[in-house]
């Protein structure tokens, strides 16, 4: 059976102007997680904050009791320097850190924002170093990029080297509101079928009318962002994308 279903709203889609209050009445209307988007300009072509605005809406919602339980802060890393920022959103209140294995593929190791390294850090690495650092990791992949790139990362036997999570995109990273790409959902079909038990997420154009194709594709962790914040009754939505999940297990 696979892992319990996780709703994971994306606060792109949230009131700016009262962010801390809409992610916290986004917890209370029935969330497991909020869905950080953190984009840089360079790895996405759009820009949308950084660790400063994480550490001011950590204090609105409770840190999570267990690990990946309710308040999780799912921070989706669309930037070139993956490995520079892990320590800043730590501190901001980071829980799982997902990067993105092309990013990794190119990135330097330099460990803080100001550092320069010619020394070139690796998904694997990523992880180990994400973990090190007390969070979960997470890693992304594109929807141009195959599945197969993940198998020998998933089947390390050295454990702190595997995400705790794969994200895979259903949109071109960068822009909220695109349509879903269907044709990506072979990829969470055989990352399933490997992995019964692992974290599986899918990240846009997710709403009422395209979570059953994911969860049936074998998601469990679905990012909804327009869908949950434009609703009239946010809390039916997520219900509605919880009930798709749970009945698929």
């Amino acid at each position: 059976m696979a892992p319990p279903a996780i709703i994971a709203p994306s606060i792109l889609s949230a009131d700016f102007g009262a962010l801390g209050k809409a992610c916290a009445d986004t917890i209370d209307n029935g969330c497991d997680w909020l869905h950080v988007d953190i984009m840089d300009g360079h790895f996405v072509p759009n820009m949308t904050f950084g660790a400063p605005v994480v550490t001011k809406i950590r204090p609105h919602v409770q840190r999570p009791k267990a690990v990946c339980g309710k308040g999780t802060f799912d921070c989706h890393m669309m930037i070139e320097e993956p490995k520079k920022w892990v320590k800043e959103f730590k501190a901001a209140g980071c829980d799982l850190y997902t990067f993105h294995y092309e990013a990794a593929l190119i990135s330097t190791a330099a460990e803080n924002p100001a550092d320069h390294d010619e020394a070139r850090t690796s998904p694997k690495e990523m992880i180990r170093y994400v973990h090190d650092q007390g969070m979960l990791a997470g890693i992304a992949i594109k929807p141009d990029t195959s599945v197969d790139v993940l198998w020998e990362i998933l089947d390390n036997e050295n454990k702190t080297e595997c995400p705790d999570m794969v994200l895979v995109m259903t949109v071109a990273p960068g822009f909220g509101g695109q349509k879903f790409m269907v044709d990506v959902l072979p990829k969470v079909k055989a990352l399933r079928e490997r992995y019964p038990d692992l974290h599986i997420e899918v990240d846009g154009g997710l709403s009422e009318g395209t979570v059953d194709e994911a969860a049936e594709a074998g998601a469990n962790v679905i990012v909804a962002g327009s869908a949950v914040f434009g609703a009239k009754d946010p809390a039916a939505v997520i219900a509605k994308l919880r009930e798709a999940v749970e009945k698929r297990r």
